[in-house]
């Protein structure tokens, strides 16, 4: 490097050079490479560059002769590196992809990483490298459940053509209970929210009693209709249908998409139901409340109020209650629904066959 001939640059070049180092731009290695080149055309040594830049001489000598052999391009980006030599081999690879989807640990139900790596005399970094390679995630899990409901395909292609192409003046209103809300009451008062930390609250706490809240969405503007009662029974739900009755236009035809729960089907209820008969009940397929619209409404309530609440009485807790569904119908969120009938269909249906081949193995 000591003997490396002085370099020419054309004024052209030199322009090029001033403009990398001034260019708001230019990333920071590629502005100190340029300072050395043109500092090095202006006469300075390399021992007195490096002092300048408050860097080494042998850094200085290192962009000199790229810049020597390649020009202002070899000052944009680094030199190619060999790369590190594989550890393992793609035998070895394979074996461990095999092992973590077809095999599972003595005395446990999924691998860990530091499990497998001691089975398979690897680092655990090394396990990480090859799931995060091949998307694996034994430590997850989902739960599901397919419908047996021998009228699935007609329930599922009448309540998302209600979703999606609702009949003309009619409302689509999705209803649902959510029953055993727990007024819990935490031991202790948790600290509030600050800089650099948290907020917390006990792990412990204490039982005040239950409500069930009864909500009807409409699907048009997102709007809830909810009432809390001390049950679930037939008698409740009648008396919340009357409810929907008073507060829903009155020449509208009413289309309530429910569950298979036995107090929706009740003798009271059906004859109810004769009498007015601008309610039409469409069920869900047995175990697939996930077409229920309203359910994501009673996600939202859980985790912005009851999950993190603290409630010391059941009228403590119905109030909470009460306060959200008067905040959220005063700029409601509408959910929409985007999945067809023959696409989820479809889907079950693979899902149906891949479980009975399970089965039959």
């Amino acid at each position: 490097m000591k003997n490396l001939t002085q370099i020419q640059t054309s004024s052209e070049e030199r322009e090029a050079l001033t403009k990398l180092v001034k260019g708001k731009n230019t990333a920071q290695k590629v502005v100190l490479r340029a300072k050395i080149v043109l500092l090095y055309t202006e006469g300075h040594k390399q021992e007195s560059i490096a002092g300048k830049l408050a860097i080494n001489r042998i850094t200085v000598g290192l962009w000199l002769h790229r810049y020597h052999q390649g020009g202002i391009k070899s000052l944009l980006k680094d030199a190619s590196r060999s790369g590190r030599i594989p550890e393992i081999t793609e035998k070895k690879e394979k074996e461990i992809v095999e092992a973590t989807l077809h095999t599972k640990p003595e005395g446990a139900t999924h691998w860990s990483t530091r499990t497998l790596a001691a089975k398979q005399g690897v680092s655990k970094m090394t396990i990480q490298r090859i799931w995060k390679k091949y998307n694996l995630k034994p430590h997850i899990v989902k739960n599901f459940k397919i419908s047996t409901d021998k009228y699935f395909v007609e329930k599922v292609k009448d309540i998302i053509g209600l979703y999606m192409n609702p009949p003309d003046r009619a409302l689509v209103i999705s209803v649902d209970e959510k029953s055993q809300i727990q007024a819990l009451d935490r031991t202790q008062p948790g600290l509030p929210l600050k800089k650099g930390r948290v907020g917390t609250m006990t792990h412990d706490y204490k039982r005040n009693g239950t409500t069930t809240l009864f909500a009807a969405m409409n699907i048009l503007d997102g709007k809830v209709i909810g009432e809390c009662y001390p049950q679930h029974t037939h008698k409740e739900f009648l008396k919340f249908l009357k409810k929907i009755n008073k507060e829903t236009p009155t020449e509208l035809d009413l289309h309530l998409i429910v569950d298979n729960y036995g107090t929706h089907k009740k003798e009271e209820v059906n004859q109810w139901l004769t009498k007015h008969p601008r309610f039409k009940l469409h069920f869900t397929p047995t175990s697939s409340s996930w077409l229920n619209l309203v359910e994501r409404f009673f996600s939202e309530i859980t985790n912005k109020m009851i999950r993190r609440g603290a409630f010391t009485s059941v009228p403590h807790l119905i109030g909470a209650i009460d306060k959200f569904l008067q905040v959220h119908n005063k700029n409601p969120k509408i959910f929409t629904w985007t999945k067809d009938a023959d696409t989820i269909i479809e889907k079950v249906n693979r899902a149906r066959e891949t479980f009975n081949k399970l089965e039959t193995c």
